[in-house]
């Protein structure tokens, strides 16, 4: 596989030494000449010094062979330019971007990147994992299917303590995996299993669906 990296900082480093670790083919493009020289003493000639968001550099890379175009500086706005002339121009496969600001999601989404990472929301999730007052935790978001992973929590006072799955107001096509439950096994739920308080489940869901599961296992909202 052939990668594409703009942006060689913390982010573009670690993906670099990780993708070329598992015998990936990488080349990473960073503006910072000073970046570049460090780059060619750590991990050899895999950089090129320019701007990502360029045509003609973009050219030079060889991306019209890249199999994945990967777009990690720190400025929204160069992501989603970069990105942009990877997937329409060039007709890169994937095409994946970071993204800085929250707020800007919907428009990497509305323009047609396929993949983004909101860092901002991932340690957010993950703050939320450790706070036990969250009943819901996205794990992993499936934007390409309209679907998301969460991890459900069954506090005391839940309206669902006592019910079977099966009579569980949950959306439609919302499918419970598995049952985590203190001092039992992990283990696959029969439309029978009921509730008790410190269960915990992981959920295939609908995005956007998130609230109605909130309100359905815990009585609150998912945000709380």
């Amino acid at each position: 596989m052939y990668a594409i990296i703009v942006g060689a900082g913390q982010v573009g480093r670690y993906l670099g030494r990780e993708l070329l670790g598992m015998g990936n083919e990488v080349l990473l493009i960073e503006r910072d000449h000073k970046i570049c020289e460090e780059l060619g003493d750590e991990l050899g000639s895999v950089s090129l010094c320019g701007d990502g968001c360029e045509v003609a550099l973009l050219a030079k890379a060889g991306i019209a062979r890249a199999d994945i175009f990967i777009a990690v500086t720190d400025e929204d706005d160069d992501n989603l330019a970069a990105c942009q002339i990877a997937k329409q121009k060039f007709g890169v496969p994937q095409v994946i971007a970071k993204v800085n600001n929250p707020k800007n999601e919907h428009i990497f989404a509305k323009l047609g990147i396929d993949h983004t990472v909101d860092r901002v929301s991932l340690v957010l999730e993950h703050t939320k994992l450790q706070i036990t007052g969250f009943p819901l935790i996205r794990l992993l978001n499936l934007k390409e299917r309209g679907l998301d992973v969460v991890l459900v929590r069954v506090a005391e006072g839940s309206p669902a303590l006592g019910k079977p799955l099966r009579d569980l107001s949950l959306p439609s096509g919302s499918v419970v995996s598995l049952i985590i439950r203190q001092g039992q096994e992990c283990r696959v739920p029969e439309p029978g299993t009921m509730l008790e308080v410190g269960d915990q489940f992981l959920c295939l869901i609908s995005s956007g669906s998130e609230e109605e599961v909130a309100q359905t296992i815990g009585g609150v909202s998912a945000r709380q």
